[in-house]
């Protein structure tokens, strides 16, 4: 992962009890033209296998951090998220929801370009 935060997304997964949705989740952040990525997880109290797939992937992968919480609604999870997060940017992503390939590299050069 790389240690300069200039210009890193810092994508926030919320996830409670998304199994079934988790994982093409992730691949769609891992699919990103944009490279400059961190991932945090953070896991809001699930009671489903989605903590131990989120935990695999992160045993894979260094731009993934997975955090595991109680139960506190999806604000609370986050803004917990916010806390941990590295990257100048933030993107929200729910863990039932993916994202085409090119989405934060055209939102990042509308950022830029638009100021």
């Amino acid at each position: 992962m790389e240690t300069n935060s200039t210009n890193k997304v810092s994508v926030i997964v919320t996830s409670y009890n998304h199994e079934k949705y988790i994982e093409q989740c992730i691949q769609s952040i891992f699919n990103q033209t944009y490279k400059n990525i961190e991932l945090i997880i953070i896991d809001d109290g699930s009671t489903d296998t989605s903590p131990l797939i989120v935990d695999q992937y992160a045993m894979k992968s260094n731009k993934i951090r997975v955090f595991h919480k109680a139960n506190g609604g999806l604000s609370d999870a986050r803004n917990y998220g916010i806390q941990h997060s590295k990257g100048q940017y933030l993107f929200f992503l729910d863990s039932d929801d993916w994202i085409k390939p090119k989405t934060i590299e055209i939102l990042y050069n509308n950022l830029i370009h638009y100021n």
